[in-house]
């Protein structure tokens, strides 16, 4: 006898019915299985409790970012090694001022070539190594992190000594500023290296728990005097110094351009400058713009991190105010400003183009040699009467 079946939809099952049994059964509804956030991390790491609130972020966020960061990385220390390689190989830029850029472009090589770690946790979907790697993340990422925001600060200080102070007796030699990358790294070590003790704060995942930073969501004393001294200490400093370094270079162009408008009109003549003082008057305002994009970078850079970590910090933690997703961002920015920094520094500097276009030809790199024997002069120029303008690298 032929057994017939009939299946009726229902909300969220399925009813079966047996015709010839007169009887109905009802199925299980198919559930697809959630995961919360660290589900798949390695018993030794430590995890904010905070993080395990949310579900597990898709996977395929996860291979967006790993996409993403490998552009990055591969940018990065392209151009940063480039960088690195021709100042170190060419005597013309072996300068005491110099040091500085390379030093710049070694701590954002040295940022990025930890990024296989979070490219590796994130093609896994979550955190491989455990606690000992999760620290060494952090250490490395805060050397490199916090040494990049001093570097731009010593660059903006040497450029305003040379060209608002071109007089001062204290002249920069190699080893002053030796001294002073080394009173840098000094300076940094503690808000470094405390934290791999857990002495002073803590270095644990965040966000999609790929990488590693101090814990901005430990609500003691010991956590927020943490945050709150690494955002005075290593991040205010900076910008103070920056932005009143390109100010007062902002003044002294702008006060050199007054007295050359009141020395013409004293001398009844529209202008009175020579070729020279119009390329330097050129290298001025290219600096301006440089100044202008430095700022704009160090900020893009550093406020999502200020701000998630204050958020993190000094918030209610049942407000959720930070998210898996949102905690990514300044880990990203940083990242971008790796990129960023070796064509802002260095691809505005004449000498720079004319080795990187005798050393790497094939980057098709056209320099005029002429234009650059006067303007990548190191000595500072002179107009008018007594103020002195500068050449277009800042030397």
């Amino acid at each position: 006898m032929t057994k017939f079946l009939s299946i009726k939809m229902v909300p969220e099952n399925l009813t079966f019915r047996d015709n010839q049994l007169n009887f109905d059964f009802q199925a299980e509804p198919l559930q697809q299985e959630i995961h919360m956030n660290g589900w798949n991390a390695p018993e030794d790491m430590f995890i904010n409790p905070y993080w395990k609130q949310f579900e597990a972020p898709n996977p395929f966020m996860h291979y967006l970012l790993g996409i993403l960061y490998t552009g990055l990385m591969i940018v990065a220390c392209t151009g940063n090694g480039i960088v690195i390689y021709v100042f170190s190989t060419s005597k013309t830029l072996r300068t005491p001022a110099n040091l500085f850029v390379v030093a710049l472009a070694v701590t954002d090589f040295l940022m990025m070539l930890k990024t296989p770690v979070f490219i590796y946790n994130s093609f896994h979907a979550g955190p491989v190594y455990g606690n000992t790697g999760c620290i060494i993340y952090g250490t490395i990422g805060a050397y490199s992190g916090l040494m990049s925001a001093f570097c731009n600060a010593v660059i903006s200080y040497d450029r305003y000594r040379v060209i608002a102070c071109p007089f001062s007796s204290s002249k920069l030699t190699s080893k002053k500023a030796l001294a002073m990358l080394l009173g840098i790294v000094l300076y940094v070590s503690p808000f470094a290296l405390l934290p791999a003790f857990e002495i002073w704060n803590r270095y644990v995942p965040e966000g999609y728990l790929t990488s590693c930073t101090a814990d901005y969501l430990q609500h003691d004393l010991n956590g927020r005097s943490f945050i709150f001294c690494i955002w005075f200490c290593a991040w205010l400093i900076p910008v103070i110094i920056i932005f009143g370094c390109y100010f007062r270079i902002y003044a002294a162009v702008r006060d050199h351009e007054k007295q050359l408008r009141e020395q013409a009109k004293k001398m009844n003549v529209e202008n009175i400058r020579t070729n020279q003082n119009q390329k330097d008057t050129r290298g001025e305002i290219q600096i301006a713009k440089v100044a202008f994009g430095i700022i704009m970078l160090f900020l893009f850079s550093w406020v999502p991190y200020i701000l998630v970590a204050f958020i993190g910090a000094f918030s209610p933690k049942e407000r959720k105010l930070i998210t898996p997703l949102m905690s990514m961002v300044p880990a990203l920015t940083l990242k971008a400003s790796a990129c960023f920094d070796p064509f802002i520094y260095a691809i505005n500097h004449p000498k720079y183009r004319l080795e990187l276009q005798k050393k790497l030809p094939w980057l098709c790199i056209h320099e005029s040699y002429s234009d650059n024997a006067s303007t990548c002069s190191d000595k500072t120029q002179m107009s008018g009467d007594t103020t002195p303008t500068i050449n277009s690298d800042g030397q």
